[in-house]
């Protein structure tokens, strides 16, 4: 499996097929830049994360603030705060929810125990949901539209919790995959059309499927093995793109930190618009 192109993150995440563009965008938190075939874009801090508001428009997730960025343009204007007092934090993980909320994680920079939450920003309201997180991945929904998946990485358990219909969590979150016994860290997640789950498994190299009652159905190998976050793309979404990462790598080869795009086993979803309306 050969890169899709010759960058290489730090630290890459946020992978991203936005479905008006059919165009694929990826982040490296710690080198501040947005990624795409086409170009990339610096920022003056770490951002992780986006959601697509149209075709140009992205909500973007950085250090302090949820910001609506405009691709044509670069620039880019302040929709909320987001822990923009606490000097510890940074976004990570995060995705729109089928309401068209947006949910993102934060965590201490040093991943400091429980310095993170997860947050849903809804219609102009930015809500802190669930607290005490130390690295918020995982983050997406179900197909239905009726529950949420989130992990705490260092749990290496993903929970999962139901959504009321405005996508507001209305029920404690409970546990759904437990991979204690494997000894996988779970990271970024989607889900698919079917119903099966696809999580990037950090230090494992492989994006994993689970069906809906957690069995595990298969992987994708990846040649770089701190896997961070997977995104289905193509037009038919028929494609699975996976984010690496050179961080945490005492040795780092030459795919370290690239990003890779492969036929996928399954079918994705396209990733929902995020209504910035009140």
């Amino acid at each position: 499996m050969t890169p899709i192109n010759a960058i290489r993150c730090e630290l890459g995440e946020g992978a991203f097929w936005h479905p008006e563009r059919q165009e694929f965008f990826w982040f490296d938190i710690t080198g501040r830049k947005l990624h795409s075939l086409g170009r990339s874009w610096a920022f003056d801090e770490m951002s992780s994360a986006m959601g697509w508001v149209s075709r140009d428009e992205v909500v973007i997730a950085t250090e302090t603030r949820l910001m609506l960025f405009d691709l044509a343009t670069g620039e880019g204007r302040t929709l909320c705060a987001l822990e923009a007092d606490n000097p510890v934090t940074r976004s990570n993980d995060g995705r729109a929810d089928p309401q068209g909320g947006f949910w993102i994680g934060t965590m201490g920079k040093r991943a400091e125990k429980g310095a993170g939450a997860i947050w849903r920003y809804y219609k102009g309201e930015l809500r802190c949901l669930f607290p005490g997180i130390t690295i918020p991945n995982a983050i997406c929904f179900a197909p239905d539209g009726q529950s949420a998946c989130f992990t705490d990485t260092p749990t290496r358990r993903v929970m999962r919790v139901a959504l009321g219909a405005d996508g507001w969590p209305d029920a404690e979150p409970q546990v759904w995959l437990d991979l204690n016994a494997d000894g996988l860290n779970p990271d970024g997640a989607v889900f698919a059309a079917d119903g099966s789950f696809w999580v990037a498994q950090w230090g494992a190299g492989r994006v994993a499927g689970y069906g809906p009652d957690g069995s595990f159905l298969g992987a994708v190998e990846f040649p770089a093995p701190h896997t961070s976050c997977p995104a289905f793309g193509g037009a038919g979404l028929d494609r699975l793109f996976c984010t690496t990462a050179r961080e945490g790598r005492q040795n780092p080869h030459d795919l370290d930190g690239a990003a890779f795009a492969t036929p996928a086993p399954v079918r994705g979803l396209a990733e929902h618009k995020v209504r910035l309306d009140h």
